[in-house]
């Protein structure tokens, strides 16, 4: 009897523990919500008609200027989760401008979904006119996310979602230059463009030690549905991997998954056709791709005078992004808008993509406020409407670019474009009316060869273009080896296709450098 009274309240202890373990194991798998859940509602918007969202903005928002849009800040002492113990903060976008539809905001909890209301309390207007009746009952046009990144002390915006389904992200020492899309539909057809728009979110509300933050979205365009989830993984290098399920409405003409937007001006490749202190102002300058065969291939960008449009058949991608390769302050010269500073974009494909091909799209511009740059993967066949693609992918938005590349393979660190010319017997170079490139490739393996390693050339140019030159050196600045290319263009109207590689004989030492010279009319 002894015994039982002394032992009873450990027995009873153990049995509520228990009992707790049950209950909790319980209420975690009677509600839970996941991908599945936005999936449905978009698997229903595919199988009904598309309704247009419809702008509740009034006239003195819509009509605003972007100077004026810019005065309307969020109050930052407001910032949503301020007051919980988590690392991570929401702020809100105001309605305004061309951002005039509101987007539906949802909190996720370990036990329930609510909305995330509108409050114009959030907000200083600033010298922006506007009636509080009036915009009492609008929403948010998107929201930016805040983490203490590159300090413990301080909390830096590191991802903001903004306008149809663009993203932005960046990692330790970053700012804002390239974008990621959810989905492009019909990019650079002469149909125009379909603009599918993330109409609303689902944030889940992160644990106190949370490295991590996880964000559902519902895609929406006349032609297609989808569900995403994101996980955004902060960092020196920050990373989002993405698992969308999308729906087609209707046929499309090409579907773009993992959509890349960037923005390339001039650079040493096509220089400033005026004086510019700047010798580069670019967010990207290259489209690098990781094919199934184990494959590199580098296409430095172009802006080009007409619309470009570069495919490359690739099965079963590894990898391919819009990268910012060189990163010293003094390629850029720009104080202000810190090029050098800007991430790249790397997508790694989960599992087997099957065929299909990575398209890169290039738009003319005539300054750096236009995103003239497309980079996505395009499936080979698509589904009939109404069946469910699944794509999964990690982002990684770095300024490390060499750890993208395979060690073992040296890569292109600069493209240099010149008037071609020959050097006179008096010593006088004369140009020629030919184009020269010069390619520096370099890598780790590459810098281990001895300088008079036999390294040759193997280039190949397009019915447009006849090689004059093409002759590989040692460059004892870089531990690499240059490629020089002179070329005669037949037409200056059309386009001219490069392709070229180093090799050793029987081994390839570099990536393929791919390039288009564009027309020049």
């Amino acid at each position: 009897m002894l015994i039982k009274m002394k032992n009873e309240p450990k027995l009873m202890k153990m049995r509520w523990v228990g009992a707790a373990v049950l209950l909790s194991m319980y209420a975690s798998s009677s509600w839970a919500f996941g991908i599945d859940d936005v999936a449905k509602q978009a698997k229903d918007l595919a199988g009904k008609g598309f309704e247009a969202p419809k702008s509740n903005l009034p006239s003195q928002l819509r009509d605003m200027k972007f100077a004026d849009y810019q005065q309307i800040q969020f109050n930052h002492d407001k910032a949503y989760w301020s007051k919980l113990k988590t690392p991570f903060k929401l702020e809100f976008y105001h309605q305004g401008m061309y951002f005039d539809t509101p987007v539906k905001l949802n909190e996720v909890t370990a036990t329930t979904v609510r909305e995330i209301k509108y409050n114009s309390d959030y907000f200083n207007f600033g010298n922006v006119k506007h009636d509080p009746e009036t915009v009492k009952n609008l929403g948010y046009a998107g929201f930016k996310v805040l983490y203490p990144l590159n300090s413990k002390d301080k909390n830096d915006e590191i991802s903001s979602f903004l306008g149809a389904s663009y993203f932005r992200v960046i990692g330790g020492g970053q700012v804002y230059g390239l974008s990621a899309r959810g989905l492009a539909i019909d990019t650079a057809l002469p149909s125009g463009e379909e603009f599918p728009r993330f109409k609303e979110y689902w944030i889940e509300r992160p644990k106190p030690q949370d490295k991590h933050l996880v964000i559902y979205a519902l895609l929406d365009s006349p032609r297609a549905a989808g569900a995403y989830r994101f996980v955004i993984n902060p960092g020196k290098e920050t990373t989002v991997d993405v698992q969308s399920k999308v729906y087609l409405r209707d046929k499309v003409g090409k579907l773009g998954v993992a959509p890349l937007t960037s923005m390339f001006l001039f650079g040493p490749n096509q220089p400033s056709p005026m004086v510019n202190y700047r010798p580069a102002l670019h967010d990207s300058n290259g489209l690098s791709i990781h094919a199934g065969n184990g494959e590199w291939i580098w296409r430095p960008l172009n802006n080009p005078k007409h619309l470009a449009v570069s495919t490359f058949t690739v099965e079963n991608p590894k990898g391919f992004g819009l990268l910012q390769r060189g990163r010293d302050f003094s390629q850029f010269q720009d104080l202000d808008d810190r090029y050098d500073q800007r991430p790249s974009g790397w997508v790694e494909p989960q599992g087997d993509w099957g065929k299909g091909r990575v398209e890169l799209v290039e738009i003319p511009t005539a300054d750096e406020t236009n995103d003239n740059i497309v980079a996505f993967w395009t499936p080979e066949t698509l589904p009939e409407p109404g069946k469910e693609m699944n794509f999964k992918y990690r982002l990684h938005f770095t300024r490390d670019e060499n750890q993208l590349h395979s060690p073992e393979t040296a890569y292109v660190k600069s493209t240099l474009r010149s008037t071609g010319d020959v050097k006179q017997s008096n010593l006088v170079r004369q140009p020629d009316g030919t184009v020269a490139f010069l390619v520096d490739f370099v890598g780790p393996e590459m810098s281990k060869l001895a300088d008079n390693t036999p390294v040759t050339p193997q280039v190949s140019v397009g019915d447009n273009g006849e090689v004059v030159e093409q002759s590989v050196r040692y460059n004892s600045v870089t531990k690499g080896w240059r490629l020089v290319l002179r070329l005669r263009v037949k037409d200056n109207k059309q386009p001219t296709e490069m392709r070229a590689a180093l090799v050793n004989g029987d081994k390839t030492l570099t990536e393929t450098w791919s390039y288009q010279l564009p027309a020049n009319e």
